[in-house]
């Protein structure tokens, strides 16, 4: 009997134990980060959440602010904002191929418990191709998606006349909404478990028998319906442990973005000062420079939680891998190789004394 989701956890354990600790590898760790944060493994152990609320200005922080910031032509606004909607979208689409080939660098990572990113880039574009049209698909499956659950209902109460009349409607419209929050919860479920069984049990076909990912659902599809337990088990399974691995992650994540929010505040009121001294003003230039600052800032940030994330990253492909492998013979044989065929040499064999 394939051994069960729960028992797969010690295995993954051990796993990431000797793939970290044994020996400890700094470089192996940093490549690993690296791999993690472009392959959106960080956010299998969660993340931070970060207060958002701050104390109003009032007195001379209000007047400081009004004279750093400036009124700015709505024309030069108008266009910066048009240049990062279109460099933001650009942006996300580049990263998603981007994550896509890391997911298979960070397969082979796991798998071979060593990392190296270039070889695995000239190596994995065939697959990473094959599973970014999936990515791009699900996405845009899943906003259609929504728009069919949220439209509907909106256009159809819109038609009755609920909208023009709220107070007179209130049952109606608490009931719909109700109905429409609940289909649109299941909805985006059903969503993120497909996206989560296509890069632990999908990715690993594509990368070992070159397939596509729609040829992967199909092999893979049979195998969940003649197990459904045995998955909804590994499914709720990796639902608690992420929530775990999130905890800690987002309270180490948290205590770091204090040490490194402090200082980063300082060195920006310090350059607003120096600036104003020089007679800068706030206009294309200065915040197209501010955003590349901050974004810069926020990278190096992420790649520090990412660092602190590590485990998780290494923990959970392997989670995936062990489970999987008890019912996928091709990962079985490359996860335990079987011993090499040893021919018997000539003078192992002694002839039987004639009788």
């Amino acid at each position: 009997m394939p051994i069960s989701a729960v028992d797969t956890i010690t295995l993954a354990f051990q796993h990431t134990k000797r793939q970290l600790l044994q020996p400890f590898r700094f470089w192996q760790w940093t490549r690993l980060a690296v791999v993690g944060l472009l392959a959106g493994e960080t956010g299998s152990g969660g993340g931070a959440n970060f207060p958002t609320s701050f104390p109003h200005p009032t007195g001379s922080s209000r007047h400081f602010l009004q004279q750093a910031w400036p009124k700015i032509d709505p024309a030069i606004l108008g266009g910066l904002i048009a240049i990062l909607v279109v460099a933001g979208f650009v942006f996300f689409i580049v990263m998603m191929y981007v994550s896509s080939v890391m997911r298979f660098i960070l397969f082979d990572s796991v798998l071979a418990k060593e990392c190296h990113i270039r070889q695995g880039w000239n190596r994995r574009q065939g697959p990473a191709w094959k599973y970014f049209c999936w990515q791009l698909g699900l996405m845009l499956a899943t906003f259609a998606g929504m728009a069919v659950l949220l439209g509907i209902p909106a256009a159809f109460a819109f038609a009755r006349g609920w909208f023009n009349a709220p107070g007179e409607h209130v049952l109606a419209l608490v009931l719909s909404g109700v109905v429409v929050i609940f289909l649109v919860f299941l909805f985006l479920l059903i969503a993120a478990v497909v996206h989560v069984l296509t890069k632990d049990f999908v990715v690993p076909q594509m990368a070992l028998e070159e397939i596509g990912a729609v040829e992967g659902w199909r092999r893979l599809w049979p195998m969940i319906q003649a197990e459904q337990g045995g998955y909804a088990v590994y499914v709720g399974m990796k639902i608690v442990l992420a929530i775990g691995a999130g905890i800690v992650i987002g309270i180490a994540s948290l205590i770091l973005g204090l040490i490194v929010a402090i200082p980063a505040a300082g060195l920006g009121i310090i350059a607003v000062l120096t600036g104003k001294t020089a007679g800068l003003t706030w206009n294309a230039f200065t915040i197209t420079l501010a955003v590349v600052v901050g974004c810069i800032l926020l990278a190096a940030f992420l790649y520090l939680v990412s660092l602190i994330a590590v485990p998780a990253i290494v923990f959970f492909p392997a989670y995936a891998i062990y489970f999987f492998a008890a019912r996928y013979r091709p990962l079985s044989l490359v996860l335990y190789p079987p011993p090499p065929f040893e021919e018997a040499s000539p003078t192992s064999f002694v002839p039987e004394p004639a009788g």
